[in-house]
């Protein structure tokens, strides 16, 4: 490398981690000095776009700002920092190209979505009136983009299994790039800047509930040692698919998407350990779903390219007229968990005191709100950018519009039912005894259907419905055939045995590509 190569200013966003990291890794065979930086944008502190939540709530800004912290010492360590400033992304290059006169490049993973893309363009202007060199990657998913077999992106399969068989058939994903132990500096003289505080935004540092699911810290390090115990410390990777329905504790599922969410994980790094555990331990379908919910996550981003700015829409992907409502006062009652249905009231309880929900708890109070209550999807959606640790704009956006059935279903009209689906996930009712302590006196099932119950049942318990909890804002007439209705089943319920033999058929296919490569 010539003594004339420069500066690279590498633009972190949602990649924050220092292993395969290929913006960081081009940076350190193109420049003398590599510039890792981060910017607290204000535009993702402002309000939501249609209801004006506000966009980033207090788990998941305190989670970002230990996934910062956690990066700059990371590349300490190895001989660089992390560079941190207030402000958009592209004027802050801009005052850095001129500040330096050095800068040669402009690195960054490119991104999926409007604001994100907007960002890129404001980038790709700011070092095109500086003649400064753009220089970008894909680096944010399992499969890589070119490497889809679906070109151009707008082939992309509508069906997730048409998508997933496609690839799991004709695509390979890519190695993880081996990084450097020692890093380039950064420029001489240019201060690091301070990582800011919950309360320079306005926030108060959440205090962590002890029923949380979620216990963990943000960052790099973090997500490496939860994969280590996950894996390799306690097998619990094996038993995955058994247990990922659960709903209390850290331990029923993998726990990574919060740190997927901002990348301080590589899915590929991910992949990587799973192929490993499968030589060394044990390959099953719990080893396998791991990939397969990678997968989902995938495909969502692709989604984006493919719809762009119709994820949003209110007619969603199937361009549907559909008569939601926009009922502030229900929806109030949904959000703060008082909808009198508590399979639902503890899910969004658990949301709003923890940043966290499990899959499982997602899909019910995304379908109670959209086709029990009927309100505006995007309601639900904004609301869950606001709390969840681990918002990730696709994912959330494709989920939401999968269960308002105007997105990516395949199955017309899917309704799930609040009484079944607490049967089956939480037969005891402990995880509602959990989060709805005033139901504590009712034992049991009986906990999932308290208007069902006889006054004298309900005064024995210390319930009083209308007063000491509310009254359920809506019933449905398809909960009548489970009120009183003993749960049946293992303690890992897995649910329709129809629809578990329809996804395992992707198992049996993993497993006949994996014994025909050997």
């Amino acid at each position: 490398m010539s003594g004339t190569a420069g500066t690279a200013i590498c633009v972190l966003r949602c990649d924050l981690r220092a292993h395969d990291n290929q913006v960081l890794h081009w940076a350190q065979q193109n420049a003398d000095f590599v510039i890792p930086l981060y910017c607290f944008d204000p535009r993702h502190y402002l309000g939501t776009h249609c209801y004006s939540w506000p966009k980033t709530g207090p788990h998941r800004l305190r989670f970002l700002l230990e996934s910062v912290k956690d990066l700059r010492e990371t590349l300490q360590k190895k001989g660089s920092s992390l560079v941190v400033r207030k402000g958009k992304p592209e004027d802050v290059v801009c005052d850095l190209i001129t500040q330096l006169g050095s800068v040669t490049a402009v690195v960054f993973h490119e991104e999926a979505t409007q604001e994100e893309l907007d960002v890129e363009k404001g980038l790709y202007q700011v070092c095109g009136q500086h003649g400064v060199k753009v220089q970008t990657f894909w680096g944010s998913t399992l499969y890589h983009r070119d490497d889809l077999p679906f070109r151009p992106i707008d082939r992309l399969p509508d069906v997730y299994t048409h998508f997933r068989k496609a690839l799991e058939s004709g695509a390979r994903v890519r190695p993880t790039l081996q990084m450097p132990d020692q890093l380039k500096p950064l420029a001489p003289g240019l201060q690091e800047g301070i990582i800011p505080t919950m309360e320079d935004f306005g926030q108060k540092d959440p205090v962590t509930d002890p029923r949380t699911a979620f216990p963990c810290s943000g960052g790099e390090t973090q997500a490496l040692m939860r994969l280590q115990y996950y894996f390799w410390d306690t097998n619990l990777v094996a038993s995955y698919k058994e247990t990922r329905n659960g709903l209390v504790g850290m331990d029923y599922s993998t726990k990574f998407a919060p740190w997927l969410a901002l990348g301080c994980i590589s899915p590929r790094y991910i992949y990587e350990q799973i192929q490993k555990y499968e030589r060394e331990r044990t390959a099953n379908q719990s080893t396998y779903w791991v990939l397969f919910e990678l997968l989902w996550r995938d495909y969502f981003r692709f989604v984006a390219l493919k719809y762009g700015r119709r994820i949003f829409s209110l007619r969603g992907l199937q361009s549907k007229e559909i008569p939601w409502k926009k009922d502030l006062q229900l929806f109030s009652c949904w959000k703060e968990g008082k909808t009198g249905v508590p399979f639902v009231d503890a899910n969004m309880r658990e949301l709003s005191a923890t940043g966290f929900m499990s899959n499982r708890g997602r899909q019910n109070v995304a379908s109670f709100l959209t086709k029990d209550l009927g309100l505006d999807w995007r309601m639900g959606a904004e609301w869950f950018e606001y709390l969840l640790v681990d918002y990730d704009v696709c994912s959330n956006y494709g989920n939401w519009l999968y269960s308002a059935g105007i997105g990516n279903d395949p199955r017309e009209n899917r309704k799930f039912n609040m009484i079944k689906q607490g049967l089956d996930y939480d037969g005891n009712g402990d995880y509602v005894r959990l989060w709805v302590p005033e139901l504590q006196g009712i034992k049991g099932a009986d906990i999932h259907t308290p208007w069902a119950l006889s006054s004298a049942a309900l005064s024995q318990a210390g319930v009083t419905l209308g007063e000491t909890y509310p009254q359920p804002v809506v019933t449905a007439p398809e909960w009548s055939r489970h009120i009183h209705q003993r749960p049946a089943g293992s303690p890992h319920p897995r649910g329709r045995r129809g629809a578990a033999q329809h996804k395992d058929r992707g198992i049996d296919f993993y497993f006949s590509r994996k014994k025909d490569a050997c």
